[in-house]
């Protein structure tokens, strides 16, 4: 399709579509099919990539049009959030077909493999080493905090292909299948009894020389673009949920999808806090006059508005076509503020009540979770230092962090495995 001249145009066109296609008591599998050859669920993306070419301003409006309809838009998932833009900027046009496609159905689920038990925020001192055997990689190591691997076909895989390079110039990212002899997914029970994360153990896997994203050795660029877009997966995660309120077969298919997929993230709510209930809480004990807790109240209001602020900041940008920037670092930083404070708020509110669990607890044991939760999303998708980093480098334009291993062969470091 021609890109639009005018929003206005744009609407009518997709109305227009809608109204031709979507069968509201058809199959998902149909609709989703017809929806990734549209390119109306993927309005950003590429024309020759399950795309129209649009920009973010004029997605909006075709976002717009779906939820007045009530039409179900593509997968949720890590795939659509992180997998798909990772390909759409470094895959090769081989990669983009086999997988892009599959993504948008909800086919192909992904998981990631970045993180490992020994390189803690260190990333690049991954040791999960993959060698190359003919047309084929022989995958060995161990991968955790792995969300939903468990379900998963596809992960992201960071694997150390070169020994003999600096630690950023020797890993290469892998479109890795998880279903495989070879493979063992293990779930990793939390101090708040859920266990959404699993350890991967990996021991003479295989992957396609065909499966590489971006260069061999040079897969630090590619997870560059992946973390970029994970410090924004929960809004994103949580935006197309929101998004399914229509009604039929096709959409209530759509939400029993999403609802098994979102039970892996069921206590992300308690991990951000629940500053939405600060307030409330405050009220219906009783406690919404003393001083001390207005002041926590007052802590938990202003660092929301101003993480608000800088979402919109972030919108702007992106509508204007800019990637990911440092605005990313922003919102997870502000994100880990607003639990602690929160969970502070809480704490004076409930007393030591708030250790409690079970129904005659605070909020059925809500309470008690936020406290054992929230010290998660300090380390989840990057750890504050990490973001504090990027931020004094890449926003305060501050001297870099000394590095000491920038020139040396990864073989001779010193690592903690």
């Amino acid at each position: 399709m021609e890109k639009q001249s005018t929003p206005d145009a744009i609407r009518a066109e997709v109305q227009g579509w809608l109204a031709e296609n979507w069968d509201q008591d058809g199959s998902l599998v149909e609709w989703r099919g017809r929806l990734a050859d549209s390119g109306w669920g993927c309005p950003t993306w590429p024309t020759q990539w399950c795309g129209k070419g649009l920009s973010r301003a004029e997605a909006d409006i075709v976002g717009e049009e779906f939820q007045k309809a009530g039409a179900v838009g593509p997968a949720t998932g890590v795939g659509m959030v992180l997998a798909a833009a990772t390909i759409l900027e470094h895959g090769s046009d081989e990669i983009k077909g086999r997988f892009l496609r599959p993504i948008v159905t909800g086919e192909h689920t992904w998981c990631q493999l970045f993180s490992e038990p020994g390189s803690g925020s260190d990333l690049a001192g991954l040791t999960t080493r993959a060698a190359r055997d003919g047309d084929e990689w022989i995958v060995n190591g161990q991968k955790v905090w792995t969300s939903g691997a468990h379900r998963a076909a596809w992960g992201m895989l960071l694997a150390r292909t070169n020994w003999d390079v600096p630690k950023h110039r020797g890993i290469t990212f892998f479109a890795f299948p998880i279903q495989q002899p070879g493979v063992e997914v293990r779930p990793l029970r939390q101090m708040n009894g859920h266990a959404s994360f699993n350890e991967v153990f990996m021991t003479d896997a295989r992957v396609s020389n065909e499966n590489v994203v971006g260069e061999v050795d040079g897969g630090w660029a590619v997870a560059l673009t992946t973390l970029a877009h994970e410090r924004g997966l929960a809004s994103a995660l949580g935006s197309a949920m929101r998004n399914m309120l229509g009604s039929g077969r096709a959409a209530g298919e759509a939400l029993a999808e999403a609802a098994e997929y979102w039970k892996t993230y069921q206590w992300y709510p308690q991990r951000a806090g629940r500053a939405d209930l600060v307030t409330s809480q405050a009220v219906s004990t009783g406690r919404a006059s003393d001083p001390t807790v207005r002041q926590h109240i007052a802590i938990v209001e202003t660092q929301q508005r101003v993480t608000r602020w800088n979402a919109e900041r972030s919108q702007a940008a992106r509508a204007k076509g800019r990637p990911p920037g440092p605005e990313g670092s922003l919102a997870k930083l502000s994100a880990s503020n607003i639990a602690r404070a929160a969970a502070s708020a809480h704490s004076e509110i409930a007393g030591a009540h708030a250790m409690l669990t079970g129904p005659d607890s605070p909020l059925g044991g809500i309470i008690a979770e936020v406290l054992v939760s929230v010290p998660a999303v300090s380390i989840a998708g990057g750890t504050d230092a990490i973001q504090h980093n990027i931020i004094g480098e890449r926003v305060l334009d501050l001297p870099r962090e000394p590095q000491t291993d920038a020139e040396v062969a990864f073989r001779d470091l010193r690592t903690n495995t």
